[in-house]
């Protein structure tokens, strides 16, 4: 047990590392940050006037009202923060080390390679406005409804936050692993853009089929749906179940795939 808070404490401090040295090199160009940061603050106003739709419109949207379709849009907006700013550009990158060769000199690292190739960057210009402004939205939202502002429904609030992350860690890297097998993977990653944007919406527009496949075979709904419907009063005791189970099964999914992987990988310099 004391190895594994010595090992966890470790990759706190590695993965902190990182944070700075991203930072430190988009520092040094500052055009790509600014241009980075101009384009999600223009995503951001598209959210923002998507969000007065339910407003003007003056009506609920399958039992949702506009101020709860603006938390649910916030919570939204945050999370495209989260994966864009610790992920994206780490799973995009995958394909082109593995093709490069560069993937080889990271298995020389004495440290975990999935950690290394998935974790590495850090994109600041594309965290800030989304999280920032999202979270702004989920504030208002929150005041709007009058929903309990206490530790419970704050705590339950952040934890599911959290799940949605390790679970979009999971889903959105699951397909970038084809690379070990595909050379070219942009269609995947196109796909896995378009998954993510089904979270514009909260599920209950969809259909109960396409709210089945997206909570329970590809648990896409997980990462926005759980936050905003947890507060909401929304979620069953199955579901708030599932939210700890799901990044569980995925990580360890996750995880054997990527062994397996490497066991059949093939140098790019053989």
């Amino acid at each position: 047990m004391k190895n594994v808070f010595r090992n966890a404490g470790r990759y706190i401090r590695l993965y902190w590392k990182f944070v700075q040295f991203s930072v430190m090199s988009q520092m040094e160009y500052r055009i790509n940050f600014i241009t980075a940061f101009l384009v999600e603050t223009a995503y951001l106003l598209i959210k923002l006037l998507y969000a007065s739709v339910p407003y003007r419109a003056g009506t609920d949207i399958n039992g949702w009202s506009p101020d709860a379709v603006l938390l649910y849009i916030g919570v939204f907006t945050m999370m495209s923060g989260f994966y864009s700013g610790l992920f994206y550009s780490n799973f995009t990158s995958l394909p082109d080390k593995i093709r490069t060769g560069s993937l080889d000199v990271l298995m020389t690292k004495p440290v975990s390679l999935q950690f290394m190739v998935t974790l590495r960057q850090f994109e600041l210009g594309y965290t800030i406005p989304n999280v920032v402004g999202g979270g702004i939205m989920t504030g208002i939202g929150w005041f709007k409804l009058g929903l309990p502002f206490n530790f419970e429904t704050v705590g339950g609030f952040s934890v599911l936050l959290g799940c949605g992350v390790l679970t979009a860690y999971s889903v959105f890297l699951l397909p970038q692993l084809l690379a070990f097998w595909i050379i070219r993977t942009n269609g995947v990653t196109e796909l896995s853009n378009s998954i993510f944007e089904t979270n514009y919406v909260p599920m209950a527009v969809y259909s109960n089929l396409i709210q089945r496949i997206g909570l329970f075979v590809l648990p896409v709904f997980v990462i926005c749906n759980f936050p905003p419907m947890f507060i909401l009063g929304k979620m069953e005791p199955g579901l708030v179940l599932w939210a700890f189970l799901a990044p569980i099964w995925l990580l360890a999914l996750i995880r054997f795939i990527w062994q397996f992987a490497l066991r059949d990988y093939t140098s790019a310099s053989q």
